[in-house]
């Protein structure tokens, strides 16, 4: 059973069964636009079953891609699809995260509702297939056509400022990723196949190298975002809806990171250890830096944003620590911060969804009127923080132990960053949620509905469940991370 290609192109059935309801009924007719929700729904849960017996069948002890599909394609290229331990989590936490995104837009989202569902539909096919592609081609393919879909939800369902903040996603992440396809042409033409595992055990000149590890670095430095490329992220986030901010920062982000761990170190190791410097010195400056401009923002959405690019530092350096517990540990960050992340953008929505302003002045007191959310913004914000526990701390303490064995300064401006991210965090949290309500258009806001709770119920359970028992990552991972870094260090004489 072609199970990777079930999961990855599952959502496509649900596109052509909203696309049949657009045909045969009303776009604003109120029982096709809740049909077209539904159809969205029961498509995303069944694409998240099929991830969940992914995971399932999965041979933790096998190091290599299992589930492979092959197929003769166009031009001597072909179809392949695999997951080995580093991607088949990422597979499973795009499927986990969409219907979450489905449910909270459910009553937010009220113009051009089935186009908006489609949107959401075909963003899971293209990302899923960037976690499973095995072939270079197919994965540029779903890689760049991925923005299209993350373009129109920002431009068309985000807030005043939609169509800046969309072409400004667009044009920087599309910059970055056209010298990538230069240097895809570039390996195809010398190593003679696209094939991903080919290319991995294929040695490219040192001097090549570089030029090559600099062409992906553009396109994944700009995704994950990295400083000094981080200035799209906010602006996308702020415009964005609620749900495209989850998706956004729980998934499309760490794309940039997938990269670096499936293309630069395995493909390019001398150049990835050359530039492990400038990579360090760039992950310090993201993780103070914006950490300190958190603090100083006046918009929730922002402040949020801003906290993403900080905890990507802490990702980026352990991916370029080469050593097992970095990687590790930025693995457990991504998925981490996926979680934790989407569900503080869900918690912004929620007093979005009630007040229509981000504004961190608007708001005070609303332990008063919403302790059920008081206490859900709570534990966020500590896994946020990286309290013991939560899946926060796991992913953070893993990546500055990693990055110690290679430089003590970056894990030390690193530990800093921790510290700050609690200033901004609590601060945040202080000034919304405790206090006495002085705004009189707060003293009738309602605590969070059962389809709230419902939606925050698994975000709630995956961060603790991750904080006690991360081995249940870790046991996925182990061999594939072991097999990458033995690799890695033949290569640059470690």
């Amino acid at each position: 059973m072609p199970l990777l290609s079930l999961i990855t192109y599952a959502p496509i059935v649900g596109v052509a069964a909203i696309l049949a309801l657009r045909l045969f009924g009303r776009a604003d007719d109120p029982k096709t636009v809740n049909s077209a929700k539904w159809i969205a729904l029961v498509t995303t849960l069944a694409t998240f079953a099929l991830s969940v017996l992914l995971v399932v069948q999965f041979n933790p002890a096998d190091n290599g891609f299992q589930f492979v599909e092959e197929a003769p394609w166009f031009a001597g290229f072909s179809y392949r699809m695999g997951v080995d331990g580093i991607s088949v989590l990422f597979v499973l936490l795009t499927t986990f995260l969409m219907p979450i995104c489905i449910a909270a837009s459910w009553n937010s989202i009220t113009k051009r509702v089935l186009e908006y569902m489609i949107a959401f539909l075909l963003l899971e096919t293209l990302v899923t297939g960037v976690f499973c592609a095995l072939d270079i081609v197919v994965f540029y393919i779903f890689f760049e056509f991925g923005l299209v879909p993350m373009f129109l939800i920002i431009g068309i369902w985000g807030g005043a400022r939609r169509v800046y903040a969309a072409f400004k996603f667009f044009l920087y992440t599309l910059l970055g990723s056209v010298l990538m396809l230069a240097a895809i042409l570039f390996m195809i033409s010398t190593a003679h196949t696209s094939s991903i595992p080919e290319l991995m055990s294929h040695h490219f000149a040192p001097a090549i190298q570089t030029w090559l590890f600099l062409a992906f670095f553009a396109s994944f430095a700009v995704k994950m975002p990295m400083w000094p490329v981080h200035t799209w992220l906010p602006d996308a986030h702020v415009e964005a809806p609620t749900a495209g901010s989850v998706f956004l920062a729980g998934i499309l982000l760490k794309m940039g990171g997938y990269g670096f761990m499936r293309f630069c170190l395995p493909m390019f190791p001398a150049a990835s250890h050359l530039f492990t410097p400038l990579v360090f010195a760039l992950s310090m400056i993201a993780v103070v830096y914006t950490s300190l401009v958190a603090f100083r923002q006046t918009d929730i959405k922002k402040l949020i944003a801003y906290s993403s690019v900080a905890h990507m530092g802490f990702v980026t350096m352990g991916i370029f620590s080469g050593n097992a517990t970095g990687e590790q540990g930025a693995i457990f960050q991504m998925l981490s911060h996926g979680v934790i992340s989407g569900a503080l953008f869900l918690c912004v929505g929620v007093v979005y969804d009630r007040m229509h302003t981000r504004e961190i002045a608007f708001y005070g007191g609303l332990v008063t009127r919403m302790p059920l959310y008081a206490a859900v913004f709570m534990l966020f914000t500590m896994g946020n923080v990286g309290l013991p526990g939560t899946s926060g701390f796991i992913g953070e303490i893993l990546t500055m132990t990693g990055t110690y064995g290679v430089s003590t300064w970056a894990a030390i401006v690193a530990a800093t960053g921790v510290i700050l991210s609690a200033v901004y965090a609590l601060s945040l949290y202080r000034a919304v949620i405790f206090g006495t309500i002085t705004n009189p258009k707060l003293s009738d806001i309602l605590d969070l509905d059962w389809r709230e709770i419902a939606i925050f119920a698994p975000l709630i359970a995956s961060t603790l469940y991750l904080g006690v028992y991360p081995a249940s990552v870790f046991n996925l991972t182990q061999a594939s991370v072991d097999h990458l870094v033995a690799a890695y260090q033949a290569a640059i004489g470690g």
